[in-house]
């Protein structure tokens, strides 16, 4: 397949993620829908393409292994899973749903999720945890740890990026969605990140900045960061929360409500535009 062509089709995927998204947090009537927009393209680059990971190797120990350390964007992941046959698709609809095994974040016993997670600044370690015993094993697997920009407030981030610089664990890549918000409003206003990329030089990472709704250039930040070796990567994906529906995007009140059935109407015509405009 052309490369461009590649990509067009990942951007109409993208798009479809997005419906999907919307779809069952609108029908669950609760969700968390900025974080949730805000990476889907993270996602696309790494599960289409990028990473050693699918329905039928997922049991695999050489396998890739993806963290999503920010639960509550597990909407996103969740369609992007269905859409790779790791569950049935109509699964979906049961998001956060008694006796669901789609819940409001991550929980095991759903195909294709290596741990529960969603409280807030553990994924890394538990990342680190895997990177290191892949590489005492001699297995060659990456780990990716997909963290959002307010969740690294917490120290134990900051714990765990020393403790994967200090045993040089090049087997593991941490990805910020830097959206800039979280749920009480702007992260400069909550906590100041500073000078973030200097933060995770200085604590011995491999800083990598891209546009974090740029599947091409994702994908360059993700290659690029297999190249390293002696020390883990951090990729900063500068995103917009809410990314795709002009109503909801920078705007810190989306973190944690779902879309009505009228905003949901005027999400999906959004989306629709989107797609035509990808056919000009």
């Amino acid at each position: 397949m052309e490369k461009n062509n590649d990509i067009k089709q990942l951007k109409r995927k993208a798009i479809e993620i997005r419906r999907d998204t919307l779809t069952m947090l609108s029908k669950a009537g609760s969700g968390h829908t900025g974080g949730s927009l805000s990476i889907v393209e993270i996602l696309i680059a790494l599960y289409y393409g990028k990473m050693n990971i699918s329905c039928k190797n997922f049991r695999c120990r050489d396998r890739d292994k993806f963290i999503l350390s920010k639960g509550h964007g597990c909407p996103a992941l969740y369609a992007v899973l269905a859409d790779l046959k790791f569950f049935p698709k109509k699964e979906l609809w049961s998001l956060r749903t008694m006796n669901s095994r789609l819940q409001g974040h991550p929980q095991l016993g759903l195909p294709g999720l290596e741990i529960s997670s969603g409280s807030l600044g553990q994924g890394l370690s538990v990342a680190e945890g895997i990177a290191l015993a892949d590489k005492m094993d001699g297995i060659n697997a990456r780990v990716y740890c997909l963290m959002g920009d307010g969740e690294t407030n917490e120290g134990q981030v900051w714990e765990a990026a020393m403790t994967a610089a200090h045993y040089k664990l090049d087997n593991i890549c941490g990805i910020i969605d830097h959206n800039k918000l979280q749920i009480d409003g702007h992260c400069c206003e909550i906590m100041d990140l500073g000078e973030y990329r200097k933060k995770w030089e200085n604590f011995g990472w491999h800083v990598i900045e891209t546009d974090g709704h740029d599947i091409e250039a994702l994908r360059k930040a993700i290659d690029d960061a297999s190249e390293i070796k002696g020390k883990p990567q951090i990729i900063i994906a500068h995103t917009v929360k809410g990314k795709g529906v002009s109503f909801i995007e920078n705007r810190a009140e989306w973190h944690g409500i779902a879309p009505n059935e009228d905003e949901l109407k005027k999400a999906f015509e959004e989306l629709d535009k989107a797609e035509k405009e990808l056919e000009r």
